[in-house]
């Protein structure tokens, strides 16, 4: 494994297949010029541009996702996450799922505005938001652009129920709203940890907070009275998979209530980023984690169909479960079931209401 903190997470920029996409050249041919006269190529350079979506609120109709809306206030992400099947969806705005998708971001700074006349359309029927479900609504650019923020408050004035997915304890600046709502049982957060190695999870997850601030954050919001999950996504075979006990158990030991874990996918283009990135970081042990891989997902990169997609198949599989259950039961994880309320939302009063 390398030795040094990787800068950013894919080792290459990638092409789209299904768009017809060109691999991008990072910062133009000059860059081979300046590392043969300064030793080193410049650092790649995060940029965001304001993107104006006439809606916010996505929806979906998967059978095996437990929630049928969801915001995304950015699309990509800093944190760099190899793994993110989110990736492929760069290819929209003619850019790669490789280093383009991790340092070309784009902000949406009217989400909180879109959000509210949405919640203003007639008819609409209140069900938990998820947040963080395609790119982390709490990834670096959220401290300057707060539109993660700025959706929450909308939704803690209206009563309406949301959930969070996050690797960044940076979600603890929002306890305030968060823990107000929790009083409410309209909200509950779940911290993504994907292995507590810290040199593993600069590689893995290089612009991420540290496995140490994320079981810090699931402390905080627990104690807050924040319903707080752990979740153990992706497990890699033959690099993170030894360590679910052990994450469960710190997991429990911070509060957290209840736990969840999702074997690695590589949907699209996100496969040939993983095994350059494997080539790179893990040479010793790249064939064993695709042949596994492969095990897990029906002797394919992997597996779009339903359900199993989320839960692997095979042997490994099998085992991945049953160790997670043992654990689980070991440490008094999942226990309960969280359900957040629905009937407490007050629909925004709109243009017409406010005249009275």
């Amino acid at each position: 494994m390398a030795s040094n903190r990787a800068v950013r997470g894919a080792t290459l920029n990638g092409e789209s297949r299904r768009f017809n996409l060109p691999q991008t050249e990072v910062d133009g041919d000059w860059l081979d010029a300046r590392e043969e006269l300064d030793g080193a190529a410049p650092k790649l350079r995060t940029t965001v541009t304001v993107e104006t979506p006439r809606t916010i609120i996505t929806r979906n109709q998967s059978p095996d996702i437990g929630f049928d809306r969801s915001i995304n206030p950015y699309r990509g992400c800093e944190h760099g996450c190899i793994y993110c099947f989110a990736r492929p969806t760069h290819a929209f705005h003619d850019l790669s799922p490789g280093l383009d998708f991790e340092s070309r971001l784009f902000a949406k700074p009217d989400a909180a505005a879109l959000l509210r006349a949405e919640l203003t359309t007639k008819g609409y029927v209140a069900r938990p938001i998820a947040f963080g479900t395609n790119t982390d609504a709490y990834q670096p650019i959220e401290s300057e652009w707060q539109i993660t923020r700025a959706c929450i408050e909308v939704l803690a004035e209206l009563d309406h129920p949301l959930t969070i997915t996050t690797k960044s304890d940076r979600v603890t600046r929002d306890i305030d709203l968060l823990a107000s709502m929790a009083a409410k049982q309209l909200t509950a957060v779940v911290v993504s940890i994907t292995s507590l190695e810290p040199r593993v999870s600069m590689t893995v997850e290089p612009r991420a907070p540290s496995p140490a601030r994320r079981l810090a954050a699931v402390r905080r919001l627990s104690d807050a009275g924040i319903p707080t999950y752990v979740s153990i996504a992706p497990v890699i075979p033959a690099i993170t998979d030894h360590e679910m006990e052990h994450i469960l158990e710190q997991a429990a030991e911070a509060g957290a209530r209840a736990a969840f874990f999702l074997p690695v996918r590589l949907p699209h283009e996100v496969a040939p980023l993983f095994r350059a990135w494997l080539d790179t970081h893990f040479p010793d042990r790249a064939a064993k984690v695709m042949a596994t891989i492969r095990d897990l997902r029906g002797g394919r990169d992997n597996d779009p169909n339903f359900h199993t997609r989320m839960q692997g198949q095979g042997p490994w599989a099998d085992l991945l479960r049953k160790r997670f259950q043992i654990a689980c039961r070991k440490y008094g994880l999942n226990r309960e079931r969280i359900v957040l309320r629905s009937d407490l939302f007050r629909p925004p009063a709109g243009p017409q209401g406010e005249l009275f």
